[in-house]
């Protein structure tokens, strides 16, 4: 692996890590500035603020980042997010967090950065290992962040975020001193049109061939956004988990993420194709979430970790696959449209999975996996009609 890839790899684990750390808090967060004991709605809220800011900068990075090239951009973004976490750890009242949270949707639109910068390094035939690389290492760091921030929380609730203050100041020195550019900046003339971010949205939708996989990375998110506004609630409800264990079992779930993505994405791709693995990936994750929506004894979560984590592989898969629908000179803006999928489904998402939740959660907490099936019953007959055709350069904008 080159050096490149081990700065980057490192880079992402470190932001996973920061970004982790504040999940097994939040609800008890939540309760003691808002003194309400229902504290799903206002989770549901800050994640769609959040989302909201992604969804306007993920492609205007990205579209920075093919003109001015990848580093200066990520060491902006993560300079940012350094500054964010000190300010939200001294926060002392709800419209603080909100900005605060606002504030950390900027900077974590960085990922379509990272993403294209992977791009830039690797062949085509390395791509899905790679991409399954960058998930486990996203997965690694939710490995740590979650155990470091429910045990930091049982000390003191604010603690979690000063530790990801330090964790991301120490991503930017090490991006600063060892990552290098991955292109040749274009250095072209900013035409601030190019910057609003519908107006990628307006590029995919003249791209009819583009819409089934913008869809799909639509769909997987929306599912991804259930697990940041109710795992946290759902453990104490129904087994009473306090933050160390609510962490342990977000960390176990790294853990099996992260060894399910570094080793089988690349060979399931090779042995089985596109298709069968990311079709692989949503069953995976359909059984382990039936499992759960019916659980009564928490160790059962734990065994169950293994199949959940088979979700994992169809994400680098379908990732691979996207990386050929356009051009080289077009990967930064078209990552960051997917940026943008991801963002819009985490603006939609949050208050209606938030909301369901607080419907059952009296009578059957555990409906609201049910649900996340669902949604992953929409991207089936979608992934069915993919064509896998290489197309043509895509037009400018």
């Amino acid at each position: 692996m080159n050096k490149s890839l081990i700065v980057i790899f490192t880079a992402i684990v470190l932001d996973a890590v920061g970004i982790g750390l504040i999940f097994p808090i939040l609800p008890s967060l939540l309760q003691e500035v808002t003194h309400a004991d229902n504290v799903a709605p206002t989770i549901g809220i800050m994640t769609a603020l959040y989302a909201i800011m992604q969804f306007i900068f993920a492609p205007v990075l990205g579209s920075l980042s093919d003109r001015l090239g990848r580093r200066p951009v990520l060491l902006i973004s993560l300079g940012g997010a350094a500054i964010n976490y000190l300010f939200l750890a001294f926060a002392p009242s709800l419209w603080m967090l909100l900005l605060g949270r606002a504030i950390a949707g900027v900077t974590s639109a960085n990922i379509s950065v990272a993403t294209a910068y992977i791009t830039d390094i690797s062949p085509e035939d390395k791509r899905a290992r790679r991409f399954g690389l960058f998930n486990a290492m996203f997965g690694m760091g939710f490995i740590i962040g979650p155990v470091l921030g429910g045990a930091l929380g049982d000390y003191w609730l604010r603690l979690p975020f000063v530790a990801a203050a330090v964790l991301n100041g120490c991503n930017l020195l090490l991006a600063h001193f060892a990552l290098p550019e991955s292109r040749i900046p274009t250095r072209e003339k900013i035409d601030l049109s190019a910057l609003n971010p519908l107006r990628p949205l307006r590029w995919v939708f003249s791209m009819k061939r583009l819409l089934p996989i913008v869809i799909i990375f639509f769909v997987f998110s929306a599912t991804g956004e259930v697990y940041g506004i109710c795992w946290a609630l759902w453990g104490s409800d129904t087994f009473h988990w306090n933050g160390l264990w609510i962490g342990l079992s977000l960390g176990t779930f790294g853990v099996c993420q992260t060894l399910a993505q570094a080793f089988l994405p690349g060979p399931a791709v090779k042995h089985f194709g596109e298709r069968a693995t990311i079709l692989t990936g949503v069953a995976g994750a359909c059984v382990a979430l039936i499992v759960m929506a019916f659980a009564t004894e928490g160790w059962m979560i734990f065994a169950i970790m293994p199949v959940f984590a088979l979700a994992g592989i169809g994400v680098p898969a379908l990732q691979s696959l996207a990386t050929r629908q356009v051009d080289e000179t077009q990967q930064g803006q078209f990552q960051g449209v997917l940026a943008s999928a991801v963002s819009l489904a985490s603006i939609v998402t949050p208050l209606g999975f938030s909301s369901f939740y607080f419907v059952v959660r009296e009578e059957w907490p555990g409906a609201i996996w049910l649900s996340v099936v669902v949604v992953y019953a929409i991207s089936v007959p979608l992934v069915l009609g993919l064509r896998f055709k290489r197309p043509v350069a895509a037009p400018a904008l």
